[in-house]
């Protein structure tokens, strides 16, 4: 079956299948056998798993993917994006915006009083999320959007932190099984990150054999279905860093890879110290350097900020949105390949790497990509083939080539002990 996957204005399955293609090369480098090889990237298959929202069900319930504060509104000067999801951030925005309740149309009401850049920069103050929809040109032109374009779409960056000069003693040479044919066989993924680029790398890590632990803290809970849909095959546990800071220092000299969705200088200010020979893989919405390095964002904030929102928009002035949260997948894509390739290099030489990405620069990739088509048809929905079913839960297939499934469906939240098995 053909159909036009992920079409937009921009050229999204483009950026979708890259991610995608770099992690089975990686693997392929890696030394991973089977048909991941020689396999071709699936678009439809690409297409589910970027918008797996749309196909994940539990039971006969569908997600919704926001909350009623978490979208669009219109300004006195322009449009706002805000992200309300967490309760957290949610609180945050009702206390700029003086309301006391989740009522979107009071919401709406406020934020139309206000300029867009005030909220903007009263969100940041607080900790909530939101920022003012810019036209391409605005961010280019703008202090975080050149840092955003700054630099390689993945950062990679040798430590020198080898014990005694020798290679770790945790490689994945010397814990694959004979064949080698997963080749992050027995490698520790120690997962600190929620919602969706953090989580798709460790699912990706996963699905080529590591031994991935999620780890959160117990507030706030992770919204359940967000944690179905991108869990598989690792397993949950919860503790809170910030207490049992000893529990995760072990946790984490135990580990080979370290995911985190934190800004920079989190794990720091928590009191851990990074061991000899880790990768260290981290993702954030704006990047280490510029004005915006310390603050939140997700998808959706990243798009309606560097002009992606308006680009897609039917008429240049009313914001759209990309068919999937494009960022978040291949974000997630490529920082997993990059860990693949760091682990590779480090059983040569021993050395820990720092390997970073975030969502804006993925952005400034998909604005310099070629081939916009403004007059695109409608994205086309995969089809039930895209899916697997686990009792009452279906979710999208894995978009790497040559896995049907993940080796396990995801375990209910916080389940697991926080230990490596």
């Amino acid at each position: 079956m053909t159909g036009s996957w992920l079409s937009a204005t921009l050229p999204v399955l483009g950026l979708a299948t890259a991610s995608v293609e770099a992690v089975r090369l990686a693997a392929v480098r890696a030394g991973a056998a089977g048909p991941v090889t020689d396999a071709a990237v699936d678009p439809e298959r690409v297409a589910a798993a970027f918008g797996s929202e749309r196909l994940f069900r539990d039971g006969d319930a569908r997600p919704d993917a926001f909350a009623p504060l978490s979208g669009f509104f219109r300004t006195q000067d322009g449009y706002l994006r805000t992200h309300a999801n967490y309760p957290h951030h949610r609180d945050r925005l009702l206390r700029i915006l003086g309301l006391a309740d989740a009522d979107r149309e009071a919401a709406a009401a406020v934020i139309a009083t206000r300029a867009a850049a005030e909220i903007e920069d009263a969100a940041a103050q607080v900790g909530a999320i939101a920022v003012r929809v810019r036209t391409e040109a605005e961010w280019r032109s703008s202090a975080p959007g050149m840092a955003a374009a700054t630099g390689p779409l993945i950062r990679t960056t040798e430590r020198d932190d080898t014990v005694a000069g020798a290679p770790s003693a945790r490689t994945p040479s010397t814990r694959a099984p004979a064949g080698g044919k997963l080749p992050l066989a027995g490698v520790r993924v120690l997962d600190l990150t929620r919602v969706l680029a953090g989580p798709v790398c460790g699912r990706t890590l996963a699905l080529f054999g590591a031994d991935v632990l999620r780890v959160d803290p117990p507030v706030p809970a992770e919204i359940t279905w967000q944690h179905l849909d991108t869990g598989q095959g690792k397993r949950s546990a919860l503790l809170n860093l910030r207490t049992d800071l000893p529990r995760a220092q072990e946790l984490l000299d135990q580990a080979d890879v370290l995911v985190t969705g934190y800004r920079p200088g989190a794990i720091e200010a928590f009191g851990l110290r990074i061991p000899p020979g880790l990768v260290r893989a981290r993702i954030n919405a704006w990047g280490d350097a510029g004005p915006w390095a310390g603050r939140r964002g997700f998808d959706s904030i990243v798009q309606a900020a560097a002009g992606i929102s308006l680009i897609e928009g039917h008429d240049g002035v009313t914001p759209g949105a990309l068919p999937a949260q494009a960022l978040d997948h291949a974000t997630g894509y490529f920082l997993a390949a990059a860990v693949i390739d760091a682990l590779a290099a480090r059983a040569i030489d021993g050395r820990g790497r720092d390997v970073a990405a975030s969502l804006a620069r993925t952005a400034t990739w998909l604005l310099d990509a070629p081939g916009r088509d403004p007059r695109h048809p409608a994205a086309t929905t995969p089809t039930d083939a895209a899916t697997v079913t686990h009792g009452r839960l279906t979710t999208a297939r894995p978009a790497i080539p040559g896995f049907d499934d993940h080796a396990f469906p995801s375990r209910p939240w916080g389940r697991d002990e926080p230990a490596f098995g």
